[in-house]
């Protein structure tokens, strides 16, 4: 049976009780993960949902860990991984971060020099196995832990490398704040439909349904999405008049001024919480 390395997880909220339960569903043994977390009612839940190891001390949970996953908020991120350099240095795992802003050099710096480390941006549809995450690599990281990082990343959705640290910020803008915008139109759509007369719950299945429909169309064609917009659209028809309307009002620089903002953003907490504190 090939060797499965231990992770783990250091903070046990949304996103980091998600990678567990990943790895769970992924068939990764119980045994070889750890969570920890100040919440010792939620390392309990898990331990009881899960079946992983729980523990309060983080220093414990890292021992004999080959990778660690911070899961922590990014204001607490330079101390806890200070804490842990020791440790971390005389071990020398992978480090995982999905800690916003967190840029690559602070933690390097944190826990003294040439250790691998993996900055990934996920976003909340991890919560449902249905995340889209961006990755980015330093120079000592492995073969083997490259792989490593992708597969776990990968049990909790789409997992994309990254040839450039600074392409994180897009990622944030992208898919990180990414279903904050679909849920926008969904809303203005549902919306939109009840003010034509449909009742609230019709209009909220049929906006839900139509989205879902239309991205599994899209995930699933090997056809360009403009392609798939075409069809649609028949000339004359009322696709067409719709789609003429949003074309008219911009929707394309909109949402373009968008993606800046908030590449911007993150650009400017990057710089806030990378600093050595």
């Amino acid at each position: 049976m090939p060797h499965k390395p231990t992770i783990a997880i250091l903070g046990a909220g949304n996103m980091g009780s998600a990678l567990a339960g990943g790895l769970i569903t992924d068939k990764y043994p119980a045994k070889n993960i750890w969570l920890s977390d100040l919440s010792a009612e939620r390392l309990e839940h898990l331990h009881k949902t899960l079946g992983v190891n729980v523990t309060v001390d983080n220093d414990k949970a890292i021992q004999q860990a080959e990778v660690i996953v911070f899961a922590v908020k990014p204001q607490i991120m330079p101390k806890i991984v200070k804490s842990l350099a020791n440790t971390i240095h005389a071990h020398k795992p992978l480090i995982m971060s999905i800690a916003a802003g967190i840029r690559e050099e602070s933690i390097q710096k944190w826990v003294g020099g040439n250790m691998p480390i993996v900055r990934i941006m996920p976003n909340t549809p991890a919560l449902i196995g249905c995340g889209a995450s961006g990755l980015f690599a330093n120079q000592f990281v492995s073969e083997e832990q490259h792989d490593l990082a992708e597969s776990i990343m990968r049990s909790v959705g789409v997992a994309v490398w990254l040839a450039h640290e600074k392409w994180i910020d897009t990622v944030t803008a992208l898919s990180g704040s990414g279903p904050a915008y679909f849920f926008l139109v969904i809303e203005a759509l549902q919306m939109a439909a009840e003010d034509l007369g449909l009742p609230a719950d019709v209009a909220r299945l049929l906006s839900l349904q139509t989205a879902y429909g239309a991205t599994r169309m899209a995930l699933e064609s090997e056809k360009h999405v403009k392609e798939l917009r075409q069809q649609v659209t028949s000339a004359g028809g009322t696709t067409e008049r719709a789609i003429s309307v949003l074309e008219e009002g911009n929707i394309r620089k909109l949402l373009a001024k968008a993606l800046q903002a908030a590449k911007q953003r993150s650009e400017e907490l990057a710089s806030t919480l990378s600093d050595d504190k």
